[in-house]
């Protein structure tokens, strides 16, 4: 069966999870690439796959980006999910091996995250929301720099930044985008965001700020019809905006889980220290 572009098979083999000895229902779930494909045949024919919405584990082949597809689209299962790189980065991924899959489950760390939430008014009037686990960005549309004012809990923090663009991004996304746009790389469990500019012009001194987890963010895109810019949260952009509210949104959450010695936050940690 296919979805968009991933590519499930349903199997069989599946065991009752009320037995005293059960082992957890998996389904699996794979990008279109034929590496991912070929691991997913081969996992599915070894441990069953079972319907996600039977599910007690998801497990994602893939990189990052279909790392993030998976949990937006599995987010209201409430399942965690376990992902197994078969892509190029994996950032967010387990090493991949099909042996011992249940007893490896069964030893995983468990990290839940919350998104960001992004509500962007266009020119046009309609309003746009996305959730973001990694980062909410601002781009501009144009050959011109955009011209945003930054606003944090109320308080006008920057009058006018002149940039290619700004985002705010999570610890979980801190080595994404936001490090390649030289920002802050912020440990896990570190409750704050950053807020980075992509390319500034004016103030040139200005590199981002580290804020509260708590933050409520608001940019207002000024000269909106010389400067057009536009926004997005993982997925979902909006284009000519106006104002873009950002923060994080505690009512929605992801399970992930990482084996033992490869836990999420030590991956951020480290990298901090990569040369």
């Amino acid at each position: 069966m296919t979805i968009g572009d991933e590519t499930t098979v349903i199997g069989t083999g599946e065991v009752a999870s009320d037995e005293p000895d059960a082992v957890p229902r998996l389904h699996f779930t794979a990008s279109a690439s034929p590496q991912a494909l070929t691991a997913l045949n081969s996992l599915s024919a070894r441990y069953g796959n079972c319907p996600p919405e039977q599910a007690e584990i998801i497990v994602a082949l893939g990189g990052d980006g279909f790392m993030l597809e998976t949990m937006h689209r599995f987010m209201q299962t409430g399942a965690p999910i376990f992902g197994m790189n078969q892509g190029s980065v994996g950032f967010l991924m387990n090493p991949y091996h099909e042996d011992d899959l249940h007893d490896t489950l069964a030893k995983a760390v468990e990290v839940e995250l919350h998104p960001l939430k992004m509500i962007s008014t266009c020119d046009n009037g309609s309003v746009v929301e996305g959730l973001a686990f990694n980062e909410v960005s601002l781009l501009r549309q144009g050959r011109q720099a955009a011209k945003v004012r930054i606003v944090v809990d109320g308080v006008v923090r920057l009058e006018e930044l002149s940039c290619d663009g700004v985002l705010v991004a999570t610890p979980a996304g801190s080595t994404a985008y936001n490090l390649s746009a030289h920002g802050p790389i912020i440990p896990l469990d570190a409750r704050l965001l950053a807020l980075t500019p992509v390319s500034p012009f004016r103030p040139r001194r200005w590199r981002g700020a580290l804020l509260p987890a708590t933050s409520k963010i608001a940019i207002e895109v000024l000269e909106r019809q010389k400067r057009p810019v536009s926004a997005a949260a993982d997925h979902a952009e909006a284009q000519d905006v106006n104002t873009v509210e950002i923060f994080e949104d505690k009512s929605t959450s992801i399970r992930l889980l990482y084996e033992a010695e490869l836990g999420l936050a030590e991956r951020i940690l480290t990298e901090q220290f990569s040369v």
